[in-house]
């Protein structure tokens, strides 16, 4: 099988990080292969917030009722409204930023770093949490935190493959 497809079976959400710091010039990868994600129109309404600082990343930790992870790095990834294909709640960001966190955890995997996605919005609480920890504008939503560290928990490669869910037409 090829590189792209083991990493997709090997990556799992890891919750046990060590405290090592994290390279940054891995930050920086995962952050180009976040921004080669796919955006409708190709609007790119991402906005990356990466969490180093020890007293902010313990504020994003706090901000949730399960994102209280112990690695040493965190990225908060944001739709900016002023860059979204209709500037309304209801747009595409959602779907890009998605796509972005999907290729910033296929990446960490490929650089044997553990990641974990926590969603943030739409739950009120943790988005505003978030916006006040890291002083957001209003037309800046959390979508959610991947944290990323050395794993220190190991996790078998699994697939979770389900022929009932497919539907040939």
């Amino acid at each position: 099988m090829n590189e792209v497809y083991n990493n997709m079976l090997n990556r799992r959400s890891i919750r046990k990080f060590k405290c090592d710091a994290i390279k940054d010039e891995d930050i920086d990868v995962m952050l180009k292969a976040a921004m080669a994600a796919p955006s409708a129109c190709n609007k790119q309404p991402w906005e990356f917030y990466v969490i180093k600082s020890s007293d902010k990343l313990s504020m994003v930790k706090a901000s949730g009722r399960y994102t209280n992870m112990n690695a040493p790095l965190a990225i908060v990834v944001c739709g900016n409204h002023d860059r979204c294909l209709s500037k309304k709640d209801n747009d595409f960001f959602i779907q890009d930023c998605s796509s972005a966190i999907t290729h910033i955890l296929l990446c960490a995997e490929s650089l044997g770093l553990g990641s974990l996605w926590c969603g943030a919005y739409p739950m009120n609480s943790v988005v505003n949490k978030l916006r006040m920890a890291l002083e957001l504008d209003e037309k800046i939503i959390p979508l959610g935190i991947v944290y990323v560290g050395y794993p220190d928990e190991d996790k078998e490669p699994r697939t979770q493959y389900n022929e009932k869910y497919i539907h040939i037409i």
